[in-house]
């Protein structure tokens, strides 16, 4: 395929990475990829889409080709503030969003709280911990949380990148993460996935400070809920049917929002996209024509 084009824009003084798909003259289609992943995994998507939208799709920081933070600035609110930036600074609004774990998240609060920049939005598996799992952190104090919040930093902070061997060592791992994966996805995953450091082994380029997440700093689950709230763009929402997220009819999450739809995908895992592509497309493509 034509790949895209790689750009940088600013945001909070990080240097973040995002490639487009050209047709500028189109409706913009911004694609908002998962934790510890990076913008290229849409490029199958992008493909089908690019004759009809203007596909762009970022890093987020401390992924792929965007700046690391220092000090571990990874809370839901800067990832927001990020995708603000590109939307306003690329003037992309209003967009239709397509967006994946992590990202769908913040793509579904960034919708709540900019509703007249969002014409639709995809999002797949972004409502983060289920009820179940949301009751069972309820039962820790507020102490107990912090702590725990401060043990996980203090743990990843001493990890260090994982280095591979050889190329297809960091495939075969990748290969691992997700089995749905042909070889071919893998490989185009891990070689946009990783760089080659200076002994020649191989290191993924995302910051293991990403694992540390929002913790006790970010958005609470209740502010979130209020935010899907206050979505006026239609919502599809996507999950696999073998992925450890729970379903958003049966939990009742889905009535947090005003107008959203959910498609569950048999056969698929977290990555839908990857897992069952052509019923993906199916589903996507019927929704963005409504």
């Amino acid at each position: 395929m034509q790949g895209p084009t790689s750009h940088f824009y600013f945001s909070q003084g990080l240097r973040l990475h995002y490639v487009d798909w050209g047709n500028e003259d189109a409706p913009p289609l911004v694609m908002v990829h998962g934790g510890r992943d990076h913008c290229r995994n849409w490029d199958w998507v992008a493909e089908r889409l690019r004759d009809r939208y203007h596909v762009v799709a970022p890093d987020l920081r401390g992924h792929g080709d965007s700046a690391w933070v220092v000090g571990g600035g990874y809370d839901m609110a800067g990832y927001i503030y990020d995708l603000a930036q590109l939307i306003h600074q690329k003037q992309m609004a209003p967009a239709t969003i397509i967006a994946h774990s992590l990202g769908a998240g913040i793509a579904l609060n960034y919708c709540g709280a900019f509703p007249d920049q969002v014409k639709k939005v995809v999002a797949i598996e972004g409502l983060g911990p289920s009820p179940k799992m949301l009751s069972a952190l309820e039962k820790q104090t507020v102490g107990e949380r912090l702590r725990n919040w401060v043990k996980t930093r203090r743990e990843n902070s001493g990890r260090t990148p994982r280095r591979y061997a050889t190329l297809e060592d960091a495939v075969a791992r990748m290969s691992s993460e997700n089995p749905h994966l042909s070889p071919e996805q893998a490989r185009h995953l891990t070689v946009y996935g990783a760089h080659q450091n200076e002994d020649g082994t191989y290191s993924w380029k995302f910051d293991n400070n990403v694992r540390w997440g929002g913790g006790v700093s970010g958005l609470s689950h209740e502010d979130q809920q209020a935010l899907w709230r206050d979505i006026t763009a239609p919502v599809l929402l996507m999950r696999g049917e073998e992925s450890w997220a729970s379903d958003p009819v049966e939990d009742g999450r889905i009535q947090h929002f005003r107008n959203a739809r959910l498609a569950n995908f048999e056969g698929a895992g977290h990555w839908v996209h990857h897992d069952k592509l052509e019923e993906f497309m199916a589903e996507t493509e019927a929704f963005l024509s409504e």
